[in-house]
């Protein structure tokens, strides 16, 4: 008998030993040892992450009532199982793995019945991900059978149908562009994480995985295709097009892939991507960030107010891209379930969620507050990084699959709450989405005889693409223009829209131009409550509230019924949906004129309210060819002209025009004072913005010379300093100087040269502004 205990405690013990050997050995694809000893010793001092940690605990428990388990489910109990060791959860997995692997697809009907049979495509993809996540976790349970069976069994049924619709050399038929732009990402990368977890069983595995990490800079630098009116997959600073939605997705398929290819094959050298850098300061450029409740983000597109780039941004991070923005970010976007997020309520997004460094409390990340994505026409503007600040984002690109008709469109949060909005989307099976959701009216775009972008352009593509310019952002002055002429070409002949924030206005100017005469109406999506009072439009959500007021062509009647007063602006009611839940009618507004023109100027004020300070007076005057608005507020008078020789009705002829006594050839120029200042003095200036202007003249006194038109704030208040974006190589002389001869010139000194001649100081101008 003790012959007998000695021997099973020595194969007790052999055992043991086997099974760390194994565990040792085995290289994990997430659940690896130092993830999981990281995530157990946040458990211990990390309040908010051992309460995630005890619901998903429970919720792995719950899931042990059940005698049949899906694929998704491996996420769960491979982190439960991994972090507690018992078996139970093993062999769950175990079980999901082996009928997984016994099924003949794991593809939808859908694709299937398609010509030809798409074998592979998301459903795969994901199903992929959870098998190999699943197998990786309990390798050490199942036996060397099981790893055999399940191992065969997604190749078959999982790597090989991906690698053959959209990689094999003599079966694929997918391009990098096919479905979107964030198929391939998934599919293709999901076949190599699961050739991943198989590499021990299966002797082509580790090709697989090599040729698949050898895609990534062809499937980065995708540049478009003309034939197709397709754009680059990615902006040149970070950005990816296709919404904040799909750029979270389609990116974090690839950095999943990448994250655990370092760790499991580190002998793979990893492709040197420099977009990866700025990919994380798109998403957190892209957010807006309250006190209250989950971020907000740019939801232009097929997207949600709610989805964020937290995936990808925790993926980086554990690859080593770890500034102190990137955690700023992190610690914002860590709550909120979202299917491909790695929020803390996520599995994996427990075991990937980072020791981050302790910030100081009033840490705002340091870049920029506004920023544009020139290649993929965003941009965003805000007046602070703190939270419930102002943003405004600005879209005027491309239009296709899950890139709206929305060209010139633009959304604006406001104390904490999203008040000007995108529609969204809906099911892509609803009729509403293609109706409805992906066509012009749904957005905050100008509207021609009721019509906007062409209705077929989400199918087929914008031709002629539009686009963001000239982003300024001064001390006094922030700017955006849009050009959404090429979107709107079959009836407009301009169609501009420049946006002007001086404090707590924005100025919206619309220029534009048809081919014959007709209506024009100007469209307005909200969120909340929104009524119009006297000259006002309020849109008002808690105690959030903005005001829009039409200054020209007209304004608002003052009083009276609006028959009493038909050459006043018209406010108009219009139906639309909610976003997502197409079964909710959703009223917006139409602002229009009633005079029927070919060409129009709109000029619309948005004044933002805020708690303490006192609401803006905004006033329209004009005079012989120019428009003009006055906006006083916080002991400051700025006038801002909008000169109408400079829209493009001269063809020879200099646009230079006399407004008030200042003389320039700018279609926009504003000039800001001290309250009750002599504003005919030119040393009473303060600040000087020029929208597409060379001279800037009063009293026979040149203030501002250049050959060639720039975009640009000149402040001289204090520090003589120029925010500027114009042609390299401009000579641009200024004659508002005092006694200095150095030029903060976009943030950087740069030394001032006398020209005797004229007696102006000048410098050349090299470095553009994005």
């Amino acid at each position: 008998m003790k012959s007998i205990g000695k021997g099973i405690l020595l194969l007790w013990i052999a055992l043991v030993y086997s099974f760390a050997a194994v565990a040792q050995q085995r290289q994990y694809l997430l659940h690896s040892d130092q993830n999981i000893a990281r995530l157990k010793r946040q458990v211990e001092q990390d309040r908010q992450v051992a309460e995630s940690w005890k619901v998903k605990l429970g919720q792995a428990e719950r899931l042990m009532e059940k005698d049949r388990w899906s694929a998704p489910d491996c996420q769960l109990l491979s982190l439960v199982y991994r972090m507690t060791g018992d078996k139970r959860f093993a062999e769950a997995i175990r079980k999901t793995l082996l009928d997984y692997a016994g099924r003949e697809t794991w593809e939808g009907h859908d694709l299937l019945n398609r010509t030809p049979p798409w074998k592979g495509g998301l459903e795969t993809a994901h199903t992929c991900f959870y098998m190999a996540l699943g197998y990786d976790a309990a390798y050490d349970y199942l036996s060397k059978s099981d790893r055999h069976i399940i191992a065969e069994g997604i190749v078959r049924v999982g790597i090989e149908p991906l690698m053959g619709d959209w990689l094999d050399p003599q079966t694929s038929f997918h391009t990098l562009d096919t479905m979107g732009h964030n198929w391939w990402s998934a599919c293709v990368y999901m076949a190599g994480y699961a050739a991943m977890a198989v590499r021990d069983e299966i002797p082509q595995a580790k090709n697989w995985v090599r040729q698949i990490s050898e895609t990534a800079p062809e499937w980065v630098n995708y540049s478009g295709s003309v034939l197709q009116n397709k754009i680059p997959h990615f902006d040149q600073e970070g950005g990816f097009y296709e919404s904040i939605n799909y750029a979270a997705f389609g990116v974090s398929q690839y950095l999943f892939f990448r994250y655990s290819i370092t760790h499991v094959m580190p002998e793979i050298k990893q492709p040197e991507l420099p977009v990866l850098e700025k990919m994380a300061d798109f998403f957190i450029y892209t957010t807006y960030y309250v006190n209250e409740g989950k971020p907000l983000s740019v939801n232009f597109g097929d997207s949600r107010i709610d989805k964020n780039g937290n995936a990808c941004v925790v993926l980086l991070y554990n690859m080593g891209y770890q500034k102190e923005r990137y955690a700023w970010y992190l610690k914002h976007s860590s709550t909120g379930a979202d299917r491909e997020g790695l929020q803390l309520d996520s599995p994996n997004g427990l075991i990937l969620y980072p020791e981050l460094p302790e910030l100081k409390n009033d840490y705002t990340p340091d870049l920029p507050f506004s920023k544009l994505y020139p290649d993929m026409n965003w941009a965003t503007l805000r007046n602070s990084w703190e939270k419930d600040a102002t943003m405004l984002a600005v879209k005027s690109g491309f239009s296709w699959n899950h890139s709206h008709a929305d060209a010139g469109s633009f959304i604006l949060f406001h104390k904490g709450k999203n008040l000007i909005i995108d529609s969204e989307n809906s099911s892509y099976a609803n009729p509403l989405y293609t109706e409805y959701y992906c066509q012009s009216e749904a957005h905050n775009v100008i509207l021609f005889n009721g019509e906007g972008q062409d209705r077929k352009d989400p199918y087929f593509g914008t031709v002629n693409h539009g686009s963001l310019r000239h982003l300024i952002e001064g001390k006094d002055y922030k700017y955006i223009l849009s050009d959404a002429t090429g979107p709107y070409a079959h009836i407009l002949r301009r169609n501009y829209r420049s946006f002007l924030w001086v404090g707590d206005v924005i100025l919206v100017i619309d220029d534009l131009l048809a081919h014959k005469a007709g209506g024009f109406e100007w469209l307005l999506h909200y969120n909340g409550e929104s009524e119009r009072r006297g000259l006002d439009l309020s849109i008002k959500e808690g105690d959030a509230e903005v005001l829009v007021h039409p200054l020209f062509p007209e304004t608002f009647p003052n009083g009276g019924l609006p028959h009493d007063f038909p050459e006043q602006m018209r406010l108009k009611e219009k139906q639309g949906y909610k976003g997502h839940h197409p079964e909710k009618p959703e009223p917006y507004w139409s602002i229009s004129h009633f005079e029927e023109k070919s060409r129009a100027k709109f000029i619309n004020a948005i004044l933002l309210k805020g708690d303490e300070r006192e609401l803006p007076k905004v006033e329209r005057f004009e005079g012989k060819d120019f428009l003009g608005v006055r906006i006083i507020q916080e002991g400051k008078v700025t006038e801002a002209y909008f000169n109408l020789l400079a829209d493009g009705r001269l063809k020879h002829r200099n646009s230079t025009n006399v407004m008030n006594g200042w003389e320039t050839d700018a279609y926009l120029l504003a000039l800001t004072f001290e309250k009750g200042d002599n504003r005919s003095k030119v040393e009473n200036v303060e600040s000087i913005f020029i929208g597409h202007g060379s001279i800037l003249r009063r009293n026979e006194k040149t203030l501002i010379h250049s050959l060639s038109k720039f975009y640009g704030e000149l402040n001289v208040a204090s520090t003589l300093s120029l925010w500027m974006d114009g042609q390299k190589a401009a000579k641009v002389s200024l004659g508002v100087l005092g006694n200095t001869n150095l030029l903060q010139l976009n943030g950087n000194e740069v030394s001032l040269e006398k020209d005797k001649s004229t007696g102006l100081s000048f410098f050349r101008f090299e470095n553009k502004l994005k």
